[in-house]
Formats: C-alpha cells, structure tokens, sequence
C-alpha cells in the first residue's frame, strides 16, 4: 500500500533518518516507537507528504488514501459540533445536492427518448452508486456512534465548537477523521485527551477498522491491545519487530545485549589493532603489516550503540507523617456550577495507607472532587472534610495555574522550601533531571514534560501524608511512568490519584470510584477489575433495555408485529378476559430504538455465524455417519473387521455428537420458515455440566480474590 524505499532527512547536515526502507500493507497495526527526538513524528509528516524527504521517497497506490492526526492543530469554532463533524461526510454531502438537483430535472423534463435525457438518468445512477458505496444512508447513524464512543454526550451535538477546551477539540478532530474511513490512519498520540472509556472503544474501533494503522503512543496498554507490528527509530534507522510493544522490548533488549557483546569485541579488536600499529609505526621490518592493519581498520564498519538513556527521574517520596485513620470523608456531598450539576450523593470514606483511582468521562467530577478534599472549593452541598494529622501535597493538572512563569526553576522551588530541605534542592532537582544550567532556566520556557517533573518536584520539598495526583504521567515517557508508580507504591501514606492511564493505575491502588452521571460508585480491587465488572454491567443493562423493548413491542397493542426473535406465546398482545385495558407502556424514543438495533444487528450477525457454522459442523457429521451406515451394512465388501469393536464407538461418538446440534424446521409469524435449534436431552446435560464446571470455577475465584 505504501513503501518508503531509502529515505534520508536531514536538517543542517545533521541526519534525522538514513536510507530507511519499509513497507505499509493493508490491515497493519503498526506501532512508531523510539526516544524522544528520534523522528517518530517527523516520518509521520513525511508519509503523509507534508516535510519532504531530502533523499528517497514515499510511493503510495493511486487508491490509498491518508487520515493523519497530529499532537496539535486548529479547530474551526465557528459551528456546531454536529455540523463540524459533519464536515467529514463532504463528498457525501455534495452527491446528495447533485442526486436532488437531477431528480427535480429528469422530473420536469418531457424529452424521454432524448440523448440529453439519458444522460441525467446515468449521472443520477452514477451518483446513487456513489453514495451508497460511501454510506450515505447511514451518515447520521454513523455520526452519533462515533461521537458518543468518544464521550460527547448528545446534548453536546448542538454546542457551538467555541465552547468546547482544547482536548475535547482535539477530539473533534479525531471523529471527523474516523468518519472518513481512510485507508490509512497515521495517528500521534491519539490518547492524550481521552478517558478509559473512550480509549477502549477507539481499540475496539481500530482492531475491527478494515484499514491500516500507524500510531504514536506512549501508552503500553493502548499499543499492546492495537498493534502487532513494531517499528523502532533508532541512531537514523528503522527496526521492524513483527510483533506488539511488550513483546518487542523483549527482543529489543536481546538484541541490544547481542548488539553490544558484539560491539565490546570490535573495541577490543580495534584497540589491539591500533596497539600493534603504534608499536611497530617506525620499524622497517614492521612496516608492511602496519600498513596492512591500517588499511584493515579503515575497512572496518564500525558497529553502533544508541547511547543507553539513564536519565530518567530518580524519585523517592519523604516517610509519611502518621495520620487519623479516616484520610478523607465524604458525606453525601455534591457540586454544582450555576445550572450545570456536576455530581451529587457522593459519600465514601478513604483510610490511612490507601491508593484510590478516581475515573469516569471527562467532565464528570474528578478534578473538582480533587479541589474539593484540597480546600481549593467548598462542596454545594454535603460534606467532604479531611481527618486528623493530614498534610495535602497536591499535583495539579494543570501546572501554569501554580506556577510564575517569571520564577527560574530553582526560585520555583526556592521559594516555597523551608527549614533544612533549602540545602538539598539542586540534589531534588537533579532527580528530576534538571542540572547545571537548567536550573536557570524560567519556567515559562520549560516544555510541557519539564513543567510536570517540577511540579512533581515540589511535592518532595516536605513530608506529606496524602498525595492529590491529577494526571500525573502527562507529558512522561514510559520509564519515566514506571519510576513514579514504583515510587507511588513504597510510599507509605494515602493517595488519591486521577488518571486514565491503565497501564498506571494497575498494580497501584486497590479501590476505584467511578464518577458516572452524577453519581460517584466505589469499586473494589484494581483498575481491571473494574473495568470487567463495568463491562459485565454494561452488558446486564443491555440486557434489561432489550427485556423492556420486547415488552413495550408485544403490549403497544392490536396490529403491532412483534420484535424478532421474540415469539408471542398465549395471549400476548390480546386484551384481558374481563375486557379491561392494560396500561399503556412508556414508548421507546428514536434514538433508544435505533441503538438497541444496532446492539440486536451485532447480536443477529454473530448468531448467524454460529449457526452457519453449526450446520457446517451438522452436514460433515451426517456425511460421516452416511459413511459408516454403508460400511457396517457390508463390513466384508469394505474389508472391515467389526469384532473389535473400535467402528462402533466412532460410529456412537459421531451420533452423540450429532444429537447436540439437532434442529428442526417451524413456522415464523414474520414470514417464510425459519430454522430453530434446539437442545436434545444429552445436549442439556452437557449444559448442565458445563453450568457447574462455571459455577465452581467461579466460587474458586471469589475465594482467591475476597477470601469468602
């Protein structure tokens, strides 16, 4: 689909990239790794064709086509979101003009039998073809499932775009560009301004996306779900590892020790080399064989090492100060903002020594919950309190509102440190990485990682008991992740930590409080174990929505056909004997409709993959079967011997086998006759079986996890 063939980038003589070459196939899940300023983002540029390569090139197919999302750009706030996002379907868009227009000419026109008349009739085809390979009829369809997956609610479709913050903008972006179903998405960092919920159903969008994908991310759990393919940009070349990120830092790992065995022998070789030279540069009777080793050295390709980065943060949070038991108390307490309710009935209890998540959409509460156990807010109503001995120390998500600009990094920290921790504040700033003139720099010119690692900083200057983390791994690499969550895990106070980063929060807290319409529900156990149980629950109120449609479906009266696959059984849909008129159920709205049919049509397409394959299975087996009736009527035309016994118990097996898949013909109100399945007898009991073995397996579970 796309070949990058000896590409070479260079600025100011310096090369980015060296005759790199690769290959973009249909379907690939590609990963782009490497440190930072190794290129990652500027070969996303160059693919998509927007910094020209100073060698070599990028060939694409004529019928490839480029989604590319980058770290930043503008978006249009002149509209709506619904008419921004709409903007993807353009084309569409134009086709539905064009299909009006020639519908209203062909319909006044009298010229049947002329040339010009059969031509608007083919162009009106052309465009129907065209639209319908183009998803026109499912635009809006298309539009609400891609904007409400990436947590836009439905009140937010007709909010002007103005209104919306950066991340959500971004978001914006990144819907229009789903919705145009390039053949190939080039994404940079697309998690940045996502939360779980939305980062999961972009993995979901983009495992099923029937394109290939490029991405740069720095979140693990998001590549090892996406990618199966990765390439590392290393020292101006291009590594393909054909394998997902977890596995590829284990062979990256072998092959630097091989790398480096390798390397290790080639200075040996060469300082033995460059010895015998030295030594014997002026002897006469040496001079041929000096001569012979420096032409050997100058031969010599000489292998290279990325320099091992070991500057990451060096963090060990100070002893906590002993607190009262209760850390944080909340009491049924709720914040609103004028009209706009942010969550209410919040009550819940954090004790000393815990780690807790806060997770849920963007929007729904985290942050202020944060400011409000800070002191930062006041609750509109109820009660949240901190306990006894509690000392916050509080990282802000947004650092710029904590920070003077104007202030060096020393004075930063300088100004706010009291007592004996004044002496040890270049040693703070240097495990935070900043060293000898960096020090001096002022804050306004930091970068955005360089104003987290400070910020972080701080938090070392005195001895808290609770730490209040608001998106802490923004703007950090993965080792510089993992230090912190080591660091978070031996500190022995209380943390409370607001974060979407899986990989982060597991195997660090251990309870979870889901802010969720304005409710905030705690979940035991850690961050995957909520989001199986909200999965499972997710799955259950499917469930109860689909109960209740049938139900509205067979009681919205006489002439109403009911759901399918629903069959109405005694007197559903008849009035009661004594004639009395049953209640009239709430209707179902458009909108809910529509998406218990999209939920019942992914159901529906499964089911008939199963049943495909179940009669595929039926008819091999009965072919079988037919085989061996034949043999056992005549074992001797067939030269079988039967004494042993071994055909009969085929034979048995192939039918039991069989008597599970039975099926049987019956009529359907809907229409012409359906096939059914069913269960035999012993197909029950293997059910039964298989109940049990779950049951039991579940029990075991529940005593490994609870104890009980």
């Amino acid at each position: 689909m796309i070949s990058v063939d000896n590409l070479t980038v260079s600025f100011g003589g310096w090369d980015l990239f060296k005759d790199i070459s690769f290959l973009i196939n249909p379907k690939d899940r590609i990963g782009l790794v490497g440190k930072n300023g190794a290129g990652k983002s500027t070969m996303l540029k160059v693919l998509t064709g927007e910094q020209p390569p100073s060698s070599g090139g990028v060939s694409r197919n004529g019928d490839c086509t480029i989604g590319y999302l980058p770290q930043q750009m503008k978006v249009a706030d002149t509209t709506t979101l619904y008419a921004e996002t709409e903007a993807a379907f353009g084309e569409v868009i134009d086709l539905e003009k064009e299909i009006a227009h020639l519908t209203e000419q062909i319909t006044v026109r009298t010229d049947y039998e002329s040339k010009e008349y059969e031509t608007l009739l083919h162009r009106l085809n052309d465009c129907n073809d065209r639209f319908q390979i183009l998803g026109g009829l499912n635009r809006e369809a298309e539009i609400e499932k891609t904007l409400l997956g990436l947590g836009f609610k439905r009140s937010d479709f007709t909010r002007a775009t103005s209104e919306f913050s950066g991340g959500w903008r971004m978001r914006i972006e990144l819907a229009k560009l789903l919705l145009r179903r390039p053949s190939l998405f080039l994404l940079d960092e697309p998690t940045n301004h996502l939360d779980i919920e939305s980062i999961e159903w972009l993995e979901s969008y983009l495992k099923e996306y029937n394109g290939a994908v490029v991405l740069i991310s720095h979140d693990r759990a998001f590549l090892d779900n996406v990618t199966t393919r990765t390439i590392e940009i290393s020292l101006g070349k291009a590594t393909d590892y054909k394998v997902p990120y977890s596995r590829y830092v284990e062979l990256r790992n072998e092959r630097r020790q091989q790398q480096m065995a390798a390397y290790l022998n080639q200075q040996k070789m060469i300082e033995q080399t460059e010895d015998f030279i030295e030594r014997f540069r002026y002897k006469p009777t040496k001079s041929n064989q000096v001569q012979s080793r420096i032409k050997q050295l100058e031969k010599i390709e000489r292998i290279e090492i990325e320099e091992e980065d070991l500057a990451t943060l060096n963090i060990k949070f100070p002893p906590a100060p002993r607190s009262g038991q209760v850390v944080v108390e909340a009491k049924e307490a709720g914040k609103s903002f004028g009209e706009k309710h942010v969550f209410s009935d919040a009550t819940f209890t954090i004790e000393r020594g815990e780690k807790v998540a806060l997770v849920g959409r963007n929007g729904e509460g985290k942050t202020t919950f944060a400011r409000l156990v800070i002191g930062e807010s006041e609750p509109s109503r109820g009660v949240v309190r901190v306990g006894h001995n509690v000392h916050i120390g509080y990282y802000a998500q947004n650092q710029d509102d904590l920070m003077n600009g104007d202030f060096t990094v020393f004075d930063t920290l300088d100004r706010v440190a009291v007592g004996d921790v004044r002496t040890k504040l270049r040693d703070i700033l240097g495990a935070f990485l900043f060293r000898g003139e960096d020090i001096d720099k002022k804050v306004k010119v930091l970068s955005g990682g360089e104003r987290a690692r400070l910020a972080m900083a701080r938090l070392m200057l005195e001895p808290y008991n609770l730490l209040v983390l608001d998106e802490p791994t923004n703007h950090m690499d993965m080792r510089s992740k993992d230090i912190l969550k080591n660091a978070l895990q031996k500190y022995n106070g209380t943390v409370i930590v607001v974060s979407h980063d899986r990989e982060f929060l597991d195997g660090l807290v251990d309870k979870v409080y889901e802010f969720r319409d304005g409710r905030v529900k705690e979940h035991l156990g850690g961050i995957y174990d909520f989001l199986r149980d909200r999965q499972l629950e997710s799955m259950r109120e499917l469930d109860r929505a689909n109960s209740s449609a049938a139900v509205a479906a067979q009681s919205s009266g006489p002439g109403t056909n009911p759901v399918p696959g629903n069959r109405s059984k005694g007197t559903a849909g008849k009035s009661p004997a004594n004639g009395a008129t049953s209640p009239a159920k709430p209707a179902l709205s458009g909108k809910e409709l529509y998406t218990l049919k999209r939920e019942a049509d992914k159901q529906l397409r499964k089911a008939e993959r199963d049943v495909e394959q179940a009669e595929e299975q039926i008819m091999a087996l009965e072919k079988q079967i037919a085989g061996m009736d034949k043999q056992m009527a005549d074992p001797a035309a067939h030269g079988i011997d039967l004494s042993d016994g071994t055909l009969y118990a085929q034979y048995n097996e192939l039918k039991d086998q069989l008597s599970k898949l039975t099926y049987r013909w019956e009529e359907s109100p809907q229409g012409p006759p359906r096939k059914y399945y069913t269960l035999t007898d012993k197909g029950r009991e293997y059910l039964a079986t298989l109940d049990e073995t779950w049951d039991e397996l579940v029990g075991q579970i529940r005593l490994i996890r609870h104890g009980k």
